[in-house]
């Protein structure tokens, strides 16, 4: 059985991406896959990485509850918009504070790379932006696909990481959202 993680990083509860998610959620539903959801406003935690990694501050429940749930699932969706060519800062801090050394990777005394603790996990993003695609691909080279992909999933280990990248959202029509639901809702249905 697939345990899935829906991950939201949008903090408004009424924005586009929370519908996205709920999409996802009710056709991974329709299957047998076991669903845990976290929504990352909802979370009680201080966003800043305070020492860095010189010295570590202890990790609040909502914190140590999220670590448990990405550990246990083997598919992590993410739904968050763009936002100045980066995700939004609460998202950022999230995983300032829980991807962390010994808990996501681990240090090799040594050698550049780390051991990657979250090997033999997949990834979906499922991204917003109102940036074109064509425009964050070949002028802005999708700076938040890669930091994130790259720089912090694929360094943990999870691979692989598809990304949906649904654009432009603000002169988008009722139609085309209606239709971007479904590609999203048809994804969880597919446990992809």
């Amino acid at each position: 059985m697939k345990n899935i993680l829906l991950i939201n990083g949008h903090p408004d509860k009424e924005s586009f991406n929370h519908a996205l998610a709920a999409a996802y959620k009710k056709g991974a539903e329709e299957t047998n896959a076991q669903i845990e959801q976290i929504n990352i406003a909802d979370l009680n935690f201080n966003p800043i990485l305070k020492f860095g990694y010189r010295k570590r501050t202890d990790l609040e429940p909502d914190l140590i509850e999220a670590l448990d749930k990405i550990k246990a699932a083997n598919h992590l969706v993410w739904v968050f918009p763009i936002w100045w060519a980066g995700y939004p800062a609460m998202m950022k801090g999230f995983i300032d504070r829980a991807f962390l050394p010994g808990i996501t990777f681990q240090p090799v005394e040594g050698k550049p790379f780390p051991e990657k603790l979250l090997k033999d996990k997949t990834s979906r993003l499922i991204i917003t932006s109102d940036t074109p695609s064509w425009y964050d691909y070949l002028f802005m080279k999708r700076p938040a696909i890669r930091q994130f992909k790259k720089g912090t999933l694929e360094f943990c280990g999870i691979k692989p990481v598809k990304t949906t990248f649904l654009s432009v959202i603000k002169d988008s029509t009722t139609e085309q959202r209606n239709l971007w639901l479904n590609k999203v809702y048809t994804l969880g249905k597919n446990l992809q």
